[in-house]
């Protein structure tokens, strides 16, 4: 199919630009704003939305550092956003021109055996973690959205941007894959193994379910200081403390619940499966780029769980609905604000959070 025989709504006040501005990966460690071909109609199920507001993911660095080998020279970064749609394809019954939309991280075709279990995630038509990836994403002006009508959220009246971006990506996360994969239940003993925003992200919506403790374990002072504002009953710095016997001074010499690990490197993943107890579960959340030991010969007889997984974003509307009846204040996680035109100084600040503290810094197109 080419584009001319695509039907497409587009603005009538303005015309089309044909370039944009975009930060493109250059290989690792480099990026690039650079000045490249303005996205355009492929398929009819497509949407071309302006990019209104952007942010950075832990998942971004982990591209930077050379940690996922399917991501290309010249690629544009990002996987989230919320924006105006400009363009409609004539497959597309949802959308109009000028509707604002949240950009969905994760792509569902809404018709493959995957997706139609909700497992997004793993949609085998072209869809699941595309942007940024596999295909061009939104950190840049603007950004094509394949199966715009299932990978796209409207934007409700009253919440603002800043939260409404946070679902793009990091609160699902942490919510699906840390809390909801790990089985948080009441009265649960949890320790979170890192307090960066993935890993505040589990802190924050595991306290949905009434645990009897949630533990955060990082190295960094002022992320543990975030911990507790986000709702960690406890904090451990485990450059100065060792970790396991704490927690067992805690838990009675069994170890807790639910052990989430939220960095994605070896040492905290196998940190993690020390700590739970028997019948534990370890829900890892972490974007690894290296192998990791797996100490079978401690863990097998004591029938502990471990889980994984990319995140599907089905739960984008109860995480909406609770954000609107303000029982979940994700506003917290902004930290630090640029323009587009700063975007490396952005990705500086984010990549140095150590020293300036950043959570998530937020990106806007003026």
């Amino acid at each position: 199919m080419t584009n001319s025989t695509i039907l497409v709504a587009e603005t009538r006040a303005e015309a089309t630009p044909t370039t944009m501005w975009a930060m493109q990966y250059g290989g690792p460690h480099i990026t690039k704003w650079a000045q490249v071909p303005m996205p355009v109609i492929h398929d009819d199920t497509d949407a071309i939305v302006r990019v209104d507001m952007t942010t950075i993911c832990g998942s971004d660095l982990h591209i930077l550092k050379g940690d996922v080998p399917e991501v290309t020279n010249g690629r544009i970064l990002g996987h989230e956003a919320v924006g105006t749609v400009q363009k409609i394809g004539k497959g597309v019954s949802t959308l109009k021109v000028g509707d604002r939309v949240i950009v969905s991280c994760i792509t569902s075709c809404a018709t493959c055996v995957y997706c139609r279990q909700a497992r997004y995630g793993q949609c085998i038509n072209g869809g699941g973690w595309i942007l940024g990836h596999l295909i061009d994403g939104t950190q840049a002006q603007y950004v094509r959205v394949p199966f715009a009508d299932t990978s796209t959220t409207a934007v409700p009246q009253g919440i603002s941007d800043e939260e409404l971006l946070m679902l793009s990506d990091i609160v699902p996360t942490g919510y699906e894959i840390g809390v909801l994969n790990g089985q948080v239940k009441p009265g649960d003993v949890v320790a979170v193994v890192g307090a960066g925003p993935v890993g505040l992200s589990a802190i924050m919506t595991a306290r949905l379910f009434s645990p009897r403790a949630i533990v955060a374990i990082d190295l960094d002072d002022g992320r543990l200081a975030q911990a507790k504002k986000f709702g960690a009953d406890v904090t451990i710095n485990n450059s100065t403390v060792e970790p396991l016997a704490a927690i067992m001074a805690m838990t009675d010499n069994l170890g807790v619940d639910v052990a989430i690990e939220a960095v994605g490197v070896p040492a905290t993943f196998e940190l993690a499966t020390t700590l739970v107890r028997p019948c534990g579960r370890v829900a890892n959340i972490g974007v690894h780029g290296a192998p990791v030991t797996l100490h079978m010969e401690k863990l097998w007889g004591h029938d502990v769980t471990i889980t994984m997984g990319l995140v599907d974003t089905s739960s984008t509307p109860t995480l909406l609905a609770l954000i609107a009846a303000d029982r979940l204040d994700v506003s917290q996680f902004a930290t630090h604000h640029f323009t587009m035109d700063k975007f490396e100084e952005a990705y500086r600040v984010f990549g140095d959070a150590a020293n300036s503290g950043a959570l998530k810094v937020i990106v806007t197109s003026k």
